[in-house]
């Protein structure tokens, strides 16, 4: 009979306080996350591929644009990254009539606590994946890539906001796609289909 009364008497207002603050604390983090926007330009470079590169420039510089949303807690975040980079295999012999590659991705971003770096370099770690999508038509109409392949990045960077609401982010990323074996023997150079590169960006931050 002790038994029942200690368990009635457990089910009581303590009880539920106790569980509303831990609610609440729960919560807090969440509420209290970084929404951000950034619109960023870059470079690619250091690229590889096994994808025709006839005005060999896929390992040369290519602007990229794009755009991420980011939502960032004390430590941890997430990451959604779009961005596209016309022209990737066009070069000064006009062999390709047109190309870019495109990316995706979801990742996960470790960054340095925010209560110590609020309005000071706020470093950070990213990592993920995704789709890389790879479009080339050459001029004698020969290889037609039109191509979409799971693909993973990760990089780093730095974040520092001016005021509450805009920021700068400085940026480097490494992507590359999974190796797939190739439906068309002929389109790659060793039977299986391959990009990467490097991505160097600067981004306008915007929270709200």
């Amino acid at each position: 009979m002790m038994t029942g009364r200690v368990s009635r008497r457990g089910i009581g207002p303590g009880l539920i306080a106790a569980a509303l603050s831990a609610a609440t604390l729960a919560a807090a983090p969440a509420a209290a996350a970084d929404k951000q926007i950034r619109a960023f330009i870059g470079s690619t470079f250091g690229g590889s591929t096994t994808f025709p590169d006839f005005d060999h420039v896929a390992g040369k510089s290519n602007v990229v644009l794009g755009v991420s949303m980011v939502t960032l807690g004390e430590v941890f975040g997430v990451d959604i990254d779009l961005a596209d980079a016309p022209g990737y295999f066009e070069g000064g012999q006009h062999l390709v009539l047109s190309s870019r590659v495109t990316t995706l991705t979801g990742n996960i971003v470790v960054a340095a606590p925010r209560r110590l770096t609020e309005y000071v370099l706020r470093p950070y770690v990213v990592g993920g994946g995704g789709l890389l999508r790879v479009h080339e038509e050459d001029y004698f109409g020969a290889f037609l890539v039109n191509r979409v392949l799971p693909a993973f990045d990760a990089g780093a960077g730095v974040l520092a906001f001016l005021n509450k609401t805009v920021g700068v982010t400085l940026e480097i990323r490494r992507f590359q796609s999974f190796s797939q074996p190739s439906n068309d023997p002929g389109l790659t150079l060793s039977g299986s289909e391959r990009l990467s590169f490097w991505r160097a960006g600067l981004s306008v931050s915007i929270r709200y």
